[in-house]
């Protein structure tokens, strides 16, 4: 566990924004492709002291378009190319149920955000949590982090869909440029 006073923690969304997104899924390690400096910018948070979480909903699994391996294999091409450019990840939390399964860790909910608070043991005020859909968002301020827009992924059609109480967001062409935001003020 990390000390709550020390613990410099970023969360991030995996697909749209660490890799591409598909409206079928990412179902294997082939197709999971990372974005343009998505690992060089987690690399360089965690290079920076920033501790590394990915928050994800996966139905993929409760939908049975694949198994709990396929995931771990691309949970370990994430971590292999993140440690290949000298970072690391140090929390994947998945939330593996459906849309209709009324669970408490499928963004929008902010199950997932108070698993990596408790993982952490840290408050999530101030935390950036980096998405790239509108679900993002409402997960991470309900869960008290701070929402950060990516306009990868679906990005640019959420920057066009959020409320009154997300309008304030800080939106970044993609996750290299949250991360560069990020390192500069520290």
């Amino acid at each position: 566990m990390s000390d709550p006073t020390t613990t410099k923690l970023v969360i991030l969304d995996r697909d749209g924004v660490i890799n591409r997104d598909s409206k079928d899924f990412i179902k294997t390690a082939d197709e999971w492709i990372p974005l343009p400096g998505s690992i060089d910018a987690i690399a360089d948070l965690s290079r920076a002291g920033y501790a590394i979480a990915v928050a994800s909903n996966q139905s993929g699994l409760a939908r049975g378009l694949f198994e709990q391996s396929a995931l771990d294999e691309m949970h370990e091409k994430l971590r292999n190319l993140v440690a290949k450019a000298g970072g690391r990840i140090d929390h994947i939390a998945i939330c593996p149920h459906g849309p209709n399964d009324q669970c408490d860790c499928r963004k929008p909910e902010p199950g997932l955000y108070r698993q990596i608070a408790e993982y952490f043991a840290v408050d999530l005020a101030g935390v950036p949590a980096i998405g790239d859909s509108l679900r993002d968002l409402e997960a991470a301020a309900s869960a008290g982090a701070t929402p950060v827009l990516v306009r990868t992924g679906n990005g640019q059609k959420t920057e066009t869909q959020l409320s009154a109480a997300l309008e304030s967001a800080a939106r970044f062409d993609d996750l290299a440029a949250a991360a560069r935001s990020i390192l500069q003020e520290t």
